[in-house]
């Protein structure tokens, strides 16, 4: 008795393109942002919006650069939507309302330094592959740039709102820093938080501590002769320095780090009674199907992917990754001993989660 192979399921024609379509989109969107990168650290985009309608050639002359170059990445600009050009007279304007979020101290908050991500990613992609083989991590060092680039992020979104918006989220403390407390800043990174507050606050005595030394070198520069801050290289992992400070504070800085648990232990062991303990971290959920409308979660996953989850595996960790979830963190906040827990999410941030924690 011969059996008829099953049908083969038919293929949804439309469905399929309109698929094609999409990937063909993001492929093309992909390489937009490697030249939204390119045009940030080139300075072009604050170039072009000092600039009114511009040739190739004056654009690259305003900024220091090759024409030649400069006109191909504007090729790019154009057909991508960020620029416009009139091919009469073959020049190029950037309009006001896209420099709003294209430019350093734009209005909107500069957007294309997170696009430097991209590129970023595509420089440690072989390593990552390796990574998928064998499950092991990588080091901080191996990431290109990541410090600059996160002190960017962090100058914009935690030491721009930090006196007006942030630091008002603990009532009281700012009344303390004025009087003159002891902070901690764990995972610094270059500090730039940290020394601005330091700048504002003369009457209180500031430490930071990063694993990496380039970071902790960096932030030393840049405090200069100040008195009254100071940088450590650290690992945190099993942190203790009992009783040492009055306010401790992370930004972005404990989902990747070895032991996060550990971290938080620490830190609500090294406050004083009274002690607080301000948390910034990514604010998406522990759950993949409640991530599917949260703001740049596909980019968010990726981070995690290429850089977080496996810098906290390189060094021996849980590699709980960005999207470790908001109810992670409270969860590990509560297990440290914290018993004061208040949650907060930004008007200017909607991808980050901020946590007041106060110790008995």
């Amino acid at each position: 008795m011969n059996m008829a192979a099953p049908a083969a399921p038919s293929l949804d024609q439309h469905a399929a393109e309109t698929f094609a379509e999409k990937i063909g989109g993001i492929v093309n969107s992909g390489a937009v942002s490697v030249m939204l990168s390119v045009g940030h650290r080139t300075g072009l985009f604050d170039t072009l919006a000092t600039l009114p309608p511009s040739t190739s050639a004056q654009i690259a002359d305003a900024a220091s650069l090759s024409e030649r170059y400069v006109r191909e990445w504007l090729a790019v600009m154009v057909t991508g939507g960020i620029v416009n050009y009139a091919p009469k007279s073959r020049t190029y304007h950037l309009p006001e309302e896209h420099s709003a979020c294209l430019t350093r101290n734009a209005p909107l908050g500069n957007m294309a330094v997170y696009a430097q991500f991209v590129p970023l990613s595509g420089a440690v992609q072989d390593r990552i592959l390796d990574c998928f083989e064998t499950g092991e991590g990588t080091r901080y060092d191996d990431y290109p740039c990541f410090h600059a680039i996160m002190a960017e992020d962090s100058a914009q979104n935690v030491a721009a709102p930090l006196f007006d918006v942030v630091l008002p989220l603990a009532e009281g403390l700012a009344a303390r820093l004025e009087a003159g407390i002891d902070v901690l800043d764990a995972g610094c990174g270059a500090g730039g938080t940290l020394i601005a507050m330091a700048a504002r606050y003369p009457n209180s005595r500031f430490a930071g501590y990063d694993l990496c030394p380039d970071a902790v070198a960096t932030a030393r520069q840049a405090a200069g002769a100040m008195s009254n801050i100071r940088f450590e290289q650290r690992d945190l992992t099993g942190f203790s320095e009992p009783h040492a400070f009055d306010l401790v504070t992370s930004f972005d800085a404990i989902h990747d780090q070895k032991d996060p648990q550990s971290v938080l232990t620490g830190i609500h062991g090294a406050l004083r009674r009274g002690g607080l303990h301000l948390m910034q971290d990514i604010g998406g959920s522990a759950s993949l199907e409640n991530n599917l409308d949260f703001p740049f979660a596909a980019f968010l996953y990726t981070a995690s992917c290429m850089h977080c989850m496996p810098v906290s595996l390189g060094q021996g960790g849980a590699g709980l990754g960005t999207m470790w979830g908001w109810e992670t963190a409270e969860r590990m906040l509560g297990v440290a001993g914290f018993r004061s827990i208040e949650r907060h999410v930004l008007d200017h941030d909607p991808m980050n989660v901020w946590f007041v924690s106060r110790k008995d």
